[in-house]
């Protein structure tokens, strides 16, 4: 790896690995991302989108898969994603849950002064690479795949061992100098177990999709598995708690 490029997506971090002859999207970016990531691959590196050799989709939100399914259709590159079965948008709940994280997304954007944009993208994927835990990426073996699911039933995060650091997607977000868990957590017992297994892995840094490249204490290590759900904290849970709420108030 020449060079892992950070750049600052439409709501999340882009990690672009450069190699000499061809380059590793960390995620699948959000769908109003692709002319920055066109435009940083032609003009400020002065290479072509035709390098772009894989893409790998951490979790199906807006975020980390929005622009894989136009950028493997545009560019002919491979899509690797968790070896997991099903859709996660599945089912008629599936789909208004793939609906309601696109305007999740849109009302992140605001709170950041982005403007609106097209952000749609199918809520199903079929990958090109069915990735195994423990397994590294095939034409990149410097990097080695770990699930790290709890926020969705497929979360993957990916370890680079000669340097030092292992991108976790969503595992944690940072807000206010704080590390907590991400929203939502559908299987607490397993990211409980995500945050455990990262941890061990004892990398000096972290790529976060929210909040960059950071190092954390043991303390901070201790307070973010202190923080971890011990419930599912889900889209209906929030919205049944409010209405409990409201008809509580009346």
């Amino acid at each position: 790896m020449i060079k892992l490029h950070c750049l600052n997506g439409y709501i999340q971090n882009i990690y672009l690995a450069e190699y000499t002859d061809k380059f590793l999207l960390l995620d699948g970016c959000c769908r109003a991302d692709i002319p920055f990531i066109e435009d940083y691959i032609e003009n400020s590196l002065n290479r072509s989108m035709s390098e772009l050799a894989l893409i790998v989709v951490t979790h199906m939100h807006p975020d980390h898969a929005g622009a894989a399914h136009a950028l493997r259709k545009k560019y002919a590159c491979k899509i690797a994603a968790a070896n997991v079965p099903g859709q996660w948008y599945q089912g008629i709940d599936g789909k208004l849950m793939h609906l309601t994280d696109m305007l999740l997304t849109l009302w992140v954007a605001g709170r950041h002064k982005k403007p609106k944009k097209f952000i749609y993208y199918p809520s199903t994927l079929t990958p090109d690479i069915y990735l195994i835990d423990q397994q590294t990426l095939p034409s990149f073996e410097d990097w080695q795949v770990h699930f790290t699911q709890g926020h969705t039933d497929r979360d993957i995060s990916l370890q680079h061992n000669a340097s030092g650091q292992v991108y976790v997607a969503d595992l944690m977000v940072k807000v206010k100098g704080v590390f907590i868990p991400p929203y939502p957590v559908f299987y607490p017992n397993r990211y409980q177990q995500s945050l455990i297994k990262i941890k061990t892995l004892n990398m000096e840094f972290l790529l976060l999709a929210h909040g960059a490249k950071v190092h954390l204490t043991d303390e901070q290590w201790q307070n973010l598995i202190a923080l971890a759900p011990t419930v599912p904290v889900t889209h209906w849970r929030s919205v049944k708690t409010k209405l409990k709420r409201v008809m509580f108030n009346r």
